[in-house]
């Protein structure tokens, strides 16, 4: 099978129909499957999947086991050369999943690639970036001009407006197209990481086992970005979060700066890093 599709939801019924539409529109691959893991919703999204989409494989979690334990199901159960993480609050543009799929049949030293999210309105999200830095996090929660002025180095501004292909630190989780291949020599998703940052932490680990990432913006995705950790301060998703971000600053021994991590990297791809 060329393409496996992994979606988790959680009382996702808003978005979850217009998801799925969106994958049968225009993933054009003959040999696809849809693997849906529900996180324990209570708004009758599985009714609505299971009623709406007899073909797809829907598995359910009697409660919120997290976001990476979740996923990590579906990448198991999957058999697709590829495999692509998906946000239940996206929606595909035309073409996005055969261009991801095309880049990478074309460059297999790139382990994991991911498209140029835009909002509703058609805005370029900020969906790649350096990796995190303790402060940084911290800035991140403060909304204030000055505080957005200083993360403004941890995007890829310039980059992402030239359009063009080119290798970030990492991409955000709402939409990866993952090489199976690199899969199993990066390992599944931190466990340890109920929600956020599984996804840097994983993209970090592809690059420490010389696998490239890939920004591919010829191949765009609308996303909603939910946000739910900036609800509320101290929700019980918020101090998962920084439960997460702790255990992902400890694991990975840096903390306020990034050069002992470039470090490690470049001993790995050399100069050409």
């Amino acid at each position: 099978m060329k393409l496996s599709i992994v979606l988790l939801t959680w009382n996702s019924r808003r978005y979850a129909e217009a998801c799925i539409n969106s994958i049968y529109k225009t993933v054009k691959l003959q040999d696809f499957e849809i693997i849906v893991i529900d996180n324990g919703s209570t708004d009758g999204t599985l009714d609505l999947l299971s009623g709406r989409f007899p073909d797809v494989f829907l598995v359910r979690n009697g409660v919120n086991k997290g976001l990476a334990p979740a996923r990590n199901r579906g990448l198991k159960l999957s058999k697709g050369d590829y495999i692509l993480i998906l946000d239940i609050d996206t929606v595909l543009k035309e073409s996005a999943v055969n261009c991801l799929v095309e880049f990478m049949d074309k460059n297999d030293d790139v382990g994991l690639c991911a498209p140029r999210l835009v909002f509703t309105d058609g805005s370029v999200q900020n969906s790649c970036r350096r990796f995190p830095l303790v402060h940084t996090k911290l800035l991140r929660r403060l909304d204030f001009k000055w505080a957005a002025g200083l993360l403004e180095s941890e995007y890829y501004g310039e980059q992402i407006k030239s359009g063009q292909v080119f290798f970030p630190d990492y991409v955000i989780g709402a939409c990866q197209l993952i090489r199976r291949e690199a899969l199993k020599e990066t390992g599944p998703l931190d466990d340890k990481i109920f929600y956020g940052p599984e996804d840097v932490d994983f993209c970090l680990r592809m690059w420490l086992k010389g696998w490239k990432v890939a920004y591919v913006p010829t191949a765009a995705v609308v996303h909603h970005e939910q946000r739910i950790t900036k609800k509320k301060l101290f929700s019980y998703i918020t101090v998962r979060h920084i439960q997460g971000l702790v255990h992902y600053f400890l694991k990975h021994r840096y903390f306020f700066s990034r050069e002992g991590i470039y470090g490690k990297i470049r001993r790995v791809f050399g100069k050409g890093y």
